[in-house]
């Protein structure tokens, strides 16, 4: 029975490689012509057939709830055999130095931003290993706030933290929250995960810290750190709506839970200035000497880095103290909890990176960049930021990214390089932002959450509120336009 199931398996196996296979017999078979700008493949076999491979791709990446697998998977195979049959019509022709060296300028861009999201998610992991979000969700716990009250400050610190943490890390953290209060109120806990995603969302959109797609806006050199203030009152305006509107379903009923003490672990609030400190040397190089921003996060890292040196060296004084303290107050707990002390380690906390989302984020570059060199980006481009107004193309842009995700989206308007205004690269940079909270599978946080509170909070959950979350998304865009007409 085993050997007919491996059978049956590696007959599956054989269909999928037979299909590839096809694909790219089809694609590379089709002639291709050259013009004075390289080759045009837009309509030849191999652009065809890259087209489909990364939809094909894309569907497996939208299903990832109910197919389980990993977003990376299906995007880093699309991306080898897109570039392959690049590859071998670039040779053909005796261009492949040309294939090459956009091949470099993509994995240039994703070197960058890898690292620099390595970093980031280092210091957030630090600071989960230190326990100060725990520290905060039981704060929260303990208050006695009602649902109503816990409904509001669980969107407002997701507006404020995201900024700095993210909008993933803050969605899963107040999840968390909403999750442990909730218990079994289904309807608390659908609505409170839906304003959380569209508060880090729309907190992630004015701070190039807050989102991938702001940071990919900032290191181009498009938009200053500064210049992403102005989109502050837009981003607020998206959160206030929805929120007000959805507020008055909420019940003011007081949940049950039980209270919580929770003691940071040593060097926590030190880990937070280091955190501060390296944003603050990461803005400077771009700042100062036009160095991109990752040179000083990896600067950062080594701050990290020499202050978990500093905490290995010193934990066992300070556990000797400790141990003394508890000793003299008969306190077995906290002798136990001693006992069981492990010191801090800086690569074990770069192994806790979310590496499925740096991983599909490589995926998503190289396929948008070898449809950009096969010359799809230049004809969507030209229709968008040509023929259309910017603005509306703009708009467009945010409604696209709640069905398809923001990321792949905004490389793609990057990648495109439409000549626009300030004014509008902010708006871009707001609607692919603030238009993925419009559905849960829009952004990575609204994703994350339906995997965090699996059945609690799910897809027709959202849909049912998109129309609220939609006039929130109309009115921030209507509000920039309003305060930054300058800007255009």
């Amino acid at each position: 029975m085993k050997l007919l199931n491996a059978f049956k398996e590696s007959r599956s196996h054989m269909r999928v490689s037979h299909l590839i296979l096809a694909i790219l017999c089809w694609g590379l078979a089709t002639p291709v012509f050259a013009s004075d700008a390289g080759l045009d493949l837009t309509q030849s076999g191999v652009g065809y057939a890259a087209l489909i491979i990364f939809f094909l791709a894309y569907c497996l990446v939208m299903g990832e709830e109910y197919l389980q697998l990993r977003k990376s998977k299906p995007v880093l195979l699309a991306a080898g055999i897109i570039w392959l049959m690049i590859g071998f019509a670039y040779q053909q022709q005796g261009q492949i130095e040309v294939a090459k060296q956009a091949l470099e300028h993509n994995l240039l861009e994703y070197s960058e931003l890898l690292l620099f999201l390595l970093v980031a998610m280092t210091y957030i992991s630090a600071m989960e290993e230190r326990r100060l979000f725990d520290s905060l969700q039981a704060w929260m716990v303990s208050k006695g706030f009602n649902f109503r009250t816990l409904f509001w400050l669980t969107g407002f610190l997701s507006f404020v933290i995201s900024p700095i943490a993210d909008n993933l890390t803050t969605a899963l953290l107040m999840c968390a929250v909403v999750m442990k209060v909730g218990g079994d109120n289904l309807k608390f806990i659908n609505i409170a995960c839906i304003n959380i995603v569209v508060a880090a969302n729309a907190g992630g959109a004015f701070s190039p810290f807050g989102d991938i797609t702001t940071l990919m806006v900032w290191q181009t050199g498009l938009v200053s750190f500064v210049e992403f203030t102005n989109l502050f009152i837009p981003s607020l305006v998206n959160y206030i709506i929805p929120a007000v509107i959805m507020s008055f379903f909420v019940p003011k009923t007081k949940p049950d839970c039980a209270n919580e003490k929770v003691e940071l672990k040593r060097g926590a609030k030190r880990i937070v200035a280091l955190f501060i400190l390296t944003i603050a040397t990461a803005v400077s190089f771009h700042a100062l000497v036009h160095f991109p921003p990752v040179i000083g996060m990896m600067m950062g890292l080594g701050y990290l880095q020499f202050f978990g040196f500093y905490l290995r060296k010193t934990l066992p004084r300070s556990l000797e103290k400790k141990k003394a303290v508890a000793l003299a107050n008969k306190d077995e707990t906290a002798l136990k909890r001693l006992g069981s002390v492990v010191p801090f380690d800086v690569f074990k906390r770069v192994s806790h990176a979310e590496w499925d989302t740096l991983l599909f984020f490589y995926g998503v570059v190289m396929c948008v960049g070898g449809l950009s060199l096969l010359g799809y980006l230049g004809m969507v481009s030209d229709v968008m930021y040509n023929q259309w107004d910017p603005v509306w193309a703009n708009v467009m842009v945010g409604i696209l990214s709640a069905i398809v995700d923001n990321i792949p989206v905004m490389f793609a308007v990057l990648t495109m390089q439409p000549e626009l205004s300030l004014g509008n690269w902010l708006l871009v940079t707001l609607t692919a932002g603030v238009g993925g909270s419009m559905l849960s599978i829009g952004s990575a946080a609204g994703v994350a959450l339906m995997g965090a509170a699996h059945g609690k909070y799910t897809f027709f959950g959202h849909l049912k509120w998109m129309p609220v979350i939609a006039l929130g998304y109309a009115a921030s865009i209507l509000c920039h336009l309003w305060l930054n007409a300058d800007l255009f």
